[in-house]
């Protein structure tokens, strides 16, 4: 028998602060899809890494900035607030709210739409103020409520080969595609 737990409560630490005023991925009952057609789409992702948000912490936090300066990269953990309460039931959709890419389990894909909405983004810390950090690649929108940040350095992640499926294989190429255009 499956031991129930007690609720979890978050309590967030932060606030985005950002130019993005809409979700790349629009969710609801019947699945996800892009706001945009795919160029467009893929070209606002493109601009995140431009763009300067602003993850604002709460006062109380300073201190747990001490040594964050030295980092490059770290992780955003935010809470996807736009995402609708029945979004969160789906069992499958498409990855990137594509038609083209085959229909899979959430689980499998990074979708937004998820039972608890839970997102990470790593992306390059360009400053500090006190306890507002300057980033750039954060893919949040304005006012996503931040649960944690890590430090993100490459030993973190699997040293060796891994395996993602072809369809992911082709979003990720699509993205660094556009990416290398420039």
């Amino acid at each position: 028998m499956e031991k129930s737990f007690e609720n979890i409560i978050l309590h967030p630490i932060g606030v985005v602060r950002n130019t993005i005023k809409q979700p790349f991925l629009i969710a609801n009952e019947n699945g996800i899809r892009m706001r945009e057609d795919l160029n467009p789409t893929i070209e606002e992702l493109r601009k995140t890494e431009e763009i300067i948000s602003n993850v604002v912490l709460n006062k109380n936090l300073i201190d747990h900035l001490e040594g964050i300066d030295e980092y490059s990269h770290i992780k955003i953990i935010y809470w996807a607030h736009g995402v609708p309460r029945e979004a969160r039931d789906l069992k499958k959709v498409h990855p990137m709210g594509n038609p083209e890419n085959p229909l899979v389990g959430l689980f499998s894909t990074c979708s937004p739409a998820r039972p608890n909405p839970i997102l990470t983004t790593v992306v390059n810390l360009v400053g500090r103020d006190g306890t507002t950090l300057h980033v750039t690649g954060l893919d949040a929108i304005d006012g996503s409520p931040v649960l944690d940040i890590k430090p993100h350095f490459k030993e973190s992640y699997p040293a060796g080969d891994v395996k993602v499926p072809d369809w992911m294989e082709k979003i990720q190429s699509k993205l660094g595609e556009k990416k290398t255009k420039d």
